[in-house]
């Protein structure tokens, strides 16, 4: 009896003593699962992890063109043709981006890009937002299907309507000229112009009827209420609309190809697409029969390209970004 009674007894104690450890250990564990995993609105360190790890390679997946790019565009044939040669050039070529600055005939190429780009945004700018405004704002009989038009439109590719856009332009004799690529714009029609107006109106249906109504007891009519009011008010969505009408035009290759052949007319990317022609024309060919033409200075071509593009961007950016935030672009 006494001897069952000592047994129990350090059974006891040694309950008492296991189970401030056995507290200790969960809430050391819980304390982990909690460093690892996070609590409530708090991310853990294995979810701050795993989105770094994303955030890395989806930076990789933009960047890894650029910096091929700028690595290329500086090396020399020799350099190009080295296997140990990676990334970093043995020497800097520069010579490359003055070959395809000469190749393109930059200057003419930059203030055609700059032409369309510009007014094509200026008037897809204004066109689009007029538009978008009056599928906002005005309820008439037919507004749904009219805005089912819009969106037919920015589903249907452009290479289906090339053909008759082809034969209007030669029509009225605007092949080979600014008009073909400008007039559309103006009237809302250009590229990518049913996006825009999807902005603009989503845009204008944020914001209060008040601001209408209290116009139009001023006695505007709806023009000037559009002009005077909401285009003032709407500068987040201009700078956003005229910032991507800006890059689309300037990136776009397919319409100037079909609708213009002179080549003083060209734009910069359509000339990067024959830089190669025209080095041979300019230089010839070597001794051994072989193009002057080469990868790095094809490289130097696209950077020249993007140049003007990127250091938008880089000015811009603050703005634009507030701007996307505005317009509901990122909900």
């Amino acid at each position: 009896m006494e001897r069952r009674q000592r047994a129990m007894h350090s059974d006891s104690g040694s309950i008492a003593v296991g189970l401030p450890l056995r507290k200790t250990v969960v809430n050391s564990l819980l304390r982990l699962k909690h460093w690892l995993l996070g609590t409530g609105m708090r991310t853990g360190v294995a979810g701050k992890a795993l989105v770094t790890l994303l955030l890395i390679d989806i930076g990789f997946v933009y960047l890894y063109p650029v910096l091929y790019m700028v690595s290329t565009m500086m090396m020399t044939l020799n350099d190009l043709v080295d296997p140990t040669v990676i990334w970093v050039p043995t020497e800097i070529c520069l010579e490359n981006i003055s070959i395809a600055f000469i190749g393109m005939e930059y200057m003419q190429g930059l203030a055609q890009s700059a032409l369309v780009s510009i007014v094509g945004a200026v008037a897809q700018a204004f066109t689009c937002a007029l538009a978008g405004y009056g599928l906002s704002r005005y309820h008439f009989r037919g507004r749904n299907l009219v805005f089912a038009m819009v969106l037919l439109t920015f589903i249907v590719p452009p290479q289906t309507i090339i053909i008759p856009l082809f034969l209007l332009n030669r029509h009225l004799g605007w092949l080979n000229t600014n008009w073909a690529l400008v007039v559309p714009e103006m009237f809302g029609l250009g590229l990518k112009g049913a996006l825009f107006v999807i902005i603009y109106r989503q845009f204008f249906l944020g914001l209060p009827s008040s601001l209408d109504e209290a116009a139009r007891l001023d006695g505007a009519g709806g023009f000037a209420v559009f002009t005077r009011v909401m285009l003032p008010i709407s500068k987040p969505a201009i700078l956003v609309v005229s910032l991507f009408s800006v890059v689309w035009h300037w990136n776009d290759y397919y319409l100037p190809t079909m609708l213009v052949s002179d080549q003083k007319k060209w734009s910069l990317v359509r000339r990067l697409h024959g830089l190669g022609a025209a080095l041979d024309e300019i230089y010839g060919v070597n001794e051994y029969g072989m193009s002057r033409f080469s990868e790095p200075i094809e490289m130097a071509g696209a950077f020249l390209v993007i140049l003007p593009i990127l250091l938008l961007y880089l000015i811009a950016q603050r703005w634009f970004t507030e701007s996307i935030e505005r317009t509901g672009l990122v909900e």
